[in-house]
């Protein structure tokens, strides 16, 4: 693995770019074990650890189709270049009556590349749907948003990840958690980004405390280790279910600042933690560990 982050095609709000050197310095895995990862997201954690077998899974289908898409070969560098060119000289002529035309069109259609055209020009790079999973993310009011470098950038994020797909084993499904989780043997690595209880919702349905519960559950039965990234405390208040549900595990954390927010307010600095099953030791960072009751695993790297 090399140091260098890289960046996947589709931006989400809360990703964890910055967090994956940390993320991927305490991960505990065989070169056969499956890396398992029930909240997809953008996938950018995966896509650094670079696991050769792995099972990339999400509730909201049009992530999962726009990677399939690529692991089929649908979806190219080349086909996202003519693509974003086509509709970026069409933005720039009808600026948000265009945006709302393929807003529009997506939420009928379906196509992964006017999912990736409204994840590039909305507002703030957000992913949100409504109850019938429409996308309902406003425009973001950049009518020259597709330049001819930022096209090519995207166009790299691309194939970096086709690459990727290309040369491992990666499966993309379109499932709940428990099944994903349910799929994980006792040598596989499960790494959990739900989302942050308490501080907002995600890009496809409300988090709450039943849920939060039923991840715990779920990870607690199985044999495999897990990670899972979550929020420690900010200046305004903590985090109680690290605590009231996760007080078994170990903890790691790591100062924050993210730069996604529908409001300026919004956009703080928090204390991310890590919770795992298992010992992390070797850290190079300036972590904060709990002690508490966890078995000693051999913390080699992937």
């Amino acid at each position: 693995m090399t140091e260098k982050v890289l960046v996947p095609p589709i931006k989400i709000q809360g990703i964890k770019t910055k967090l994956v050197p940390l993320i991927r310095q305490n991960v505990v895995m065989e070169r056969d074990s499956v890396w398992i990862e029930p909240f997809m997201g953008s996938g950018v954690v995966g896509f650094n650890v670079e696991p050769h077998y792995a099972i990339f899974a999400d509730t909201n289908p049009h992530i999962i189709a726009f990677y399939n898409q690529i692991k089929l070969g649908a979806v190219t560098p080349y086909t996202v270049r003519a693509f974003l060119e086509e509709e970026g000289k069409k933005l720039e002529q009808g600026d948000d009556a265009y945006y709302y035309t393929v807003r529009t069109r997506f939420n009928k259609e379906h196509d992964p590349l006017d999912f990736l055209f409204l994840n590039r020009s909305c507002f703030n790079g957000m992913i949100r749907f409504n109850k019938d999973y429409e996308f309902n993310v406003p425009y973001g009011h950049k009518p020259k948003r597709f330049s001819k470098a930022y096209i090519t950038k995207i166009v790299n994020q691309v194939a970096n990840v086709e690459s990727l797909i290309q040369r491992n084993s990666w499966e993309f499904l379109c499932q709940s958690f428990e099944e994903t989780i349910g799929m994980a043997a006792k040598n596989d690595f499960i790494y959990c980004d739900p989302p942050y209880i308490g501080r907002h919702v995600d890009y496809y349905d409300s988090w709450d405390e039943r849920d939060e519960t039923a991840l715990r559950n779920a990870l607690m039965q199985t044999n495999a280790k897990f990670m899972i990234s979550t929020w420690d405390h900010n200046k305004y208040r903590s985090n109680s279910y690290i605590s009231l549900l996760w007080g078994g595990c170990m903890k790691i954390t790591h100062d924050h600042f993210y730069h996604v927010g529908a409001k300026e307010a919004n956009r703080n600095p928090v204390v991310e933690a890590l919770l795992t099953n298992y010992t992390v030791t070797g850290s190079q960072n300036n972590l904060l560990y709990e002690n508490r009751q966890a078995s000693l695993f051999d913390n080699a790297l992937l």
